[in-house]
């Protein structure tokens, strides 16, 4: 399971709004004061996401909540948000380069219109399946 601590927002019913802050990999590093990525992290530090989840557990605005999300969730979703797309983006590129004249450049240009395409569609695919994604994750009071 991966945790993760939220601050409840809003309730509204068994929809409970949570706030988490981003984080990123920089944090802990040695080298951060001194690599570009390390630099940059720090300007962008205080980014915060807000999101629904569905629970049955009493919470109130202000109480800090810890988030639980199955690995295997994670793991699927990454692999279809950044595996899906590039699979696109070559096969569409192999596609076009075998069966067309197309110049290199045309390839190329519509080669990555597919992979946009592709992170459209899956963006507002998973926007419709938002409840059961949210069903997904628990939450455990602290």
């Amino acid at each position: 399971m991966i945790r993760e601590l939220a601050e409840v927002v809003a309730v509204d019913g068994q929809r409970i709004t949570v706030s988490t802050e981003l984080k990123t990999g920089c944090g802990s590093c040695e080298q951060q004061s001194v690599c570009g990525a390390g630099i940059i992290s720090k300007v962008f530090s205080n980014r915060q996401a807000q999101f629904e989840v569905i629970s049955s557990v009493t919470v109130t605005p202000g109480q800090q909540v810890e988030l639980l999300i199955p690995e295997q969730v994670i793991t699927r979703f990454s692999l279809l948000m950044y595996g899906l797309p590039i699979l696109s983006l070559a096969v569409v590129a192999a596609l076009l380069q075998s069966l067309s004249t197309l110049p290199e450049g045309l390839i190329i240009l519509f080669s990555f219109a597919a992979m946009w395409l592709t992170f459209r569609g899956l963006r507002r695919y998973l926007r419709q399946r938002d409840v059961k994604l949210q069903q997904g994750v628990d939450i455990r009071l602290l």
